[in-house]
């Protein structure tokens, strides 16, 4: 009889076993994307009016950027990516960002700014790259985040979403940390003439004076403040997605992480310098702007990709 109950309760562990095994392949599926995991971005997340999830901001600070165009205000949430919050901090109180220039600027995309203008400054900051940081935020019409050029990539070159890039940008591993909270008007006016034709390996190498004599009318920040507690204003807008549509251009795809290859700005018989991206991505592709860095049609607007807003190393 024992023998007998033994075989009897045999095939029922198996059965149960099955099931179990069963039950953890449903639950999570082989090759499944982490995009598709309930605690990604995005996915079944409260979001507010402003389409921004519902997070931990964690801790908070002001920024004004007073530019050629307007004062643009900003706030810093470190519960969005710590690390990134930390570097804006540390590049405006520094002064590292006045006199920059935007030098990156595609309607319905992005604008994109964060190289000195001065060659000697800028150096000090070549390697000094943040480790990665998950995407917890959406990349939403008004927020900021750092431009790369790969993994561990981004240092000081950062940029605005013109329109919602969740869906091209996020994927990518591009962590928004900031937003525009007044000012998003001033963004938009934001001198888009020459596109992404700045040369970034050139801004680099010789700064604003590149800048200055190829791109005299390019918009930029006069003077960035980090805000004392009695200075800090409360939002003014909420930052709905309103259309930009380039008036010449096709935004960049965003499918390119990578840095768009160096176009060449000078046309001179004489050498030829190599220019570094720091951009959403674009196709390298020396017909194409590069990601970030030539716009393209509606088709191809869904593959947009900021560093693409990559820097350029």
């Amino acid at each position: 009889m024992r023998s007998f109950r033994l075989f009897s309760a045999f095939p029922v562990s198996i059965l149960l076993l099955s099931v179990c095994v069963l039950a953890g392949c449903i639950r999570s599926k082989p090759g499944e994307s982490e995009a598709n995991s309930p605690t990604a971005p995005g996915v079944n997340t409260k979001t507010g009016a402003d389409g921004l999830l519902e997070i931990d901001p964690g801790e908070t600070y002001q920024v004004k950027f007073e530019t050629s165009k307007g004062d643009i205000y900003i706030e810093v949430y470190s519960g969005w990516a710590p690390l990134g919050a930390a570097r804006f901090k540390e590049l405006v109180t520094s002064g590292f960002f006045d006199q920059c220039r935007f030098f990156r600027v595609l309607p319905g995309f992005i604008v994109q700014w964060g190289i000195n203008g001065d060659p000697e400054v800028q150096k000090d900051w070549e390697t000094a790259n943040l480790k990665d940081e998950p995407a917890k935020q959406k990349n939403v019409r008004g927020t900021i985040t750092y431009a790369k050029a790969g993994p561990d990539s981004r240092t000081t070159q950062l940029f605005i979403n013109y329109n919602d890039n969740t869906h091209s940008l996020n994927p990518q591993g591009f962590a928004p940390f900031a937003k525009v909270i007044r000012g998003m008007d001033i963004v938009d006016a934001i001198n888009p003439e020459y596109g992404e034709s700045p040369n970034q390996g050139l801004i680099q190498s010789r700064g604003n004076a590149y800048l200055k004599k190829e791109f005299p009318n390019l918009d930029y920040i006069i003077k960035a403040t980090l805000l004392s507690s009695a200075e800090e204003i409360k939002p003014e807008e909420t930052l709905k997605n309103v259309e930009l549509k380039p008036e010449s251009a096709q935004p960049p795809s965003p499918e390119k992480t990578e840095q768009p290859k160096p176009k060449e700005v000078e046309k001179k018989p004489a050498k030829k310098e190599t220019d570094k991206k720091e951009t959403p991505e674009t196709k390298s592709n020396s017909k194409q702007s590069p990601q970030s860095k030539q716009p393209v049609t509606k088709q191809n607007k869904e593959s947009l990709k900021p560093e693409t807003i990559k820097e350029v190393k």
